[in-house]
C-alpha cells in the first residue's frame, strides 16, 4: 500500500547504479580483488574477507542471506559469531513518518545484506559536498552473513503515558506482553524496553556495526538508539550443522536448542500463527533479550564439581550428569545409590527442561559479551540471552519464573537488561517490513 512521501523523510532505492552489476558492489568486487592479492601485500580489506569466510564456515553460516521472504532472516538462519544489537525509541513523529522510517529501514537492509551500500551513491560515489549516504567503515568487505531483524516494542502501540501515538494500540498483540519483574531481577532502566529494535548478526563484526550504525543515521530525527549490546561468540546453535558453542562460564550453551531443520516444532513454537490475537503478525515471532551479568570471579573461585552440580551437565563434553553423550536425554529421575538425584534439583538444566515449565520450548539465540570492567576492577561480562517463541506467556514467562525462583546458577548471575518485541513477519519486494501492521 503506497503512500505520500514525509516531510524531510530520507528516501533510498535499492536499483543498483549503471556501471554496477546487480548483486556485486564495489566493495565486494575490491573483497574479492584483495583477496588474491594477500600474497603481494595488499592487506586489510584481504584479510578481512578470508578471516570472515573462515568464520562463516565455522558458524554453519552462509556467506548472505536473502532479505525479501515469508520470515525475517536472523531467526532460524544459522547463527553468525557476532551480534550487534540496538533498541531505539521513536520520536515525536506522524504515523507517516513512521511508515517511512520502516520503508527506508527496509530498503537499505536489503542492500546491506546483499554488500551493498545502505544509500545511492554510496560512501564514496556520491557529491562531493554532500554527507555520504553510507559511513564507510565496511568499504571492501563481504556481507559475511549478515542478517538484520527488526522489531516492535510495546511502546509502539501505546506509550508509558497512555498514549496511542500512531493509532496502533487497537493492533497489538495480547503475546506482547509487559514482562514481570522476576525474583532477582537488579534491571537498569537505561537497559530495558524500547520501541524499535534492530538485530543484526554477521561473521564480521565490522560488518555488524556497520549496519547498525548505517540504520541509525537514516532514523536520524525520527528514531534514536536507547541502548545497544555488541556480542560475539554465539552461545546457541541454529542449525544441526553447527558445533555447541560455550559460555563465559565455559559450559556447552544451547545444546537442547530448536534447530531450523525442526520443521514442526519451528512452526508450532516459533513462528506466530493467523490464529493468535493478531492476523498481521502470522509468519512473525516474539524477541524477549536479557541481559543477563556473570559473576564471574565468583564463578571462577567454585569447584569444578559444584560448577557442574550448577549446570546439570560435564563441562568438558557437555553430557548430562545422568551419562550419555552431549546430545543424550536427561534422566530427571536417576538417582544415586542413596536416592539423590544425579542432576541436582536446582540445576539449571532441570529447571529449564520442558518437563519442568510445562512443555515450554524457545528458540534461543544468544551471544557472550565483555563490556569492559566495573569500578572494583571486576569483568563486565556474561551472556546477552536472545530468544524466539509464538506467546511468551506460555514459553518464555513460565521458564524464566520457574529459573528465578530455584536455580542454582543465581548465586552467580543478575538479570539487569530486559525487552520484548514482536517481531514481524518478513517483507516481500516492493514493499516493507511491518506493513500489514498498518494496511
Amino acid at each position: 500500500m503506497a503512500a505520500d512521501e514525509a516531510p524531510g523523510a530520507e528516501r533510498l532505492t535499492a536499483t543498483p547504479s549503471a556501471n554496477e552489476q546487480p548483486g556485486l558492489s564495489r566493495r565486494r568486487l575490491l573483497g574479492l580483488v584483495g583477496a588474491g592479492a594477500v600474497g603481494a601485500g595488499v592487506g586489510i580489506a584481504a584479510d578481512r574477507a578470508v578471516l570472515a569466510a573462515g568464520a562463516a564456515m565455522t558458524s554453519g553460516a552462509a556467506s548472505s542471506y536473502p532479505f525479501y521472504g515469508t520470515h525475517q532472516s536472523g531467526i532460524v538462519t544459522a547463527a553468525q559469531d557476532r551480534l550487534h544489537f540496538a533498541s531505539f525509541d521513536v520520536g515525536d513523529i506522524s504515523r507517516d513518518e513512521l511508515i517511512y522510517l520502516l520503508r527506508d529501514w527496509t530498503v537499505a537492509a536489503a542492500q546491506l545484506t546483499r554488500g551493498l551500500d545502505a544509500g545511492d551513491g554510496g560512501a564514496v560515489g556520491g557529491a562531493y559536498d554532500a554527507p555520504p549516504s553510507d559511513t564507510g567503515e565496511a568499504i571492501g568487505l563481504p556481507p559475511a552473513g549478515l542478517t538484520i531483524t527488526v522489531g516492535f516494542g510495546p511502546g509502539l502501540f501505546q506509550s508509558a503515558d497512555g498514549r496511542d501515538r500512531f493509532g496502533l494500540a487497537s493492533r497489538r498483540p495480547e503475546e506482547l506482553i509487559d514482562l514481570p519483574h522476576f525474583s532477582g531481577d537488579a534491571l537498569v532502566e537505561s537497559q530495558t524496553g524500547g520501541d524499535l529494535c534492530i538485530q543484526a548478526c554477521s561473521d564480521d563484526p565490522q560488518v555488524a556495526v556497520h549496519a547498525v550504525r548505517n540504520l541509525s543515521r537514516i532514523a536520524f530525527g525520527r528514531a534514536s538508539i536507547r541502548w545497544s549490546q555488541l556480542g560475539f561468540g554465539r552461545t546457541s546453535s541454529t542449525t544441526r550443522g553447527q558445533v555447541t558453542s560455550r559460555n563465559l562460564f565455559g559450559f556447552k550453551d544451547g545444546t537442547a536448542n530448536v534447530k531450523a531443520e525442526d520443521t514442526a516444532l519451528v512452526n508450532d513454537h516459533v513462528w506466530a500463527s493467523a490464529a493468535q490475537s493478531q492476523p498481521w503478525m502470522a509468519g512473525g515471532s516474539f524477541l524477549v533479550a536479557r541481559k543477563i551479568r556473570m559473576t564471574i570471579e565468583t564463578w571462577d573461585r567454585a569447584s569444578l564439581r559444584e560448577q557442574e552440580r550448577v549446570i546439570g551437565r560435564t563441562k568438558g563434553d557437555g553430557a548430562p550428569l545422568t551419562g550419555g553423550d552431549e546430545f543424550a536425554g536427561l534422566d530427571l529421575d536417576r538417582t544415586t545409590g542413596d536416592g539423590i538425584p544425579l542432576i541436582d534439583e536446582a540445576a539449571h538444566v532441570r529447571l529449564a527442561h520442558p518437563d519442568s515449565t510445562g512443555g515450554a520450548v524457545l528458540l534461543r539465540r544468544g551471544y557472550n559479551f565483555v563490556d569492559g570492567n566495573d569500578d572494583l576492577g571486576r569483568l563486565s561480562a556474561g551472556l546477552f540471552f536472545l530468544c524466539y517463541q509464538s506467546d511468551p506467556r506460555t514459553q518464555f514467562v513460565p521458564v524464566q519464573a520457574n529459573l528465578a525462583a530455584n536455580d542454582a546458577m543465581n548465586e552467580y548471575v543478575r538479570h539487569i537488561g530486559s525487552a520484548i518485541f514482536a517481531v514481524p513477519p518478513g517483507a516481500s519486494e516492493g514493499s516493507y517490513l511491518g506493513a500489514p501492521l498498518f494496511a
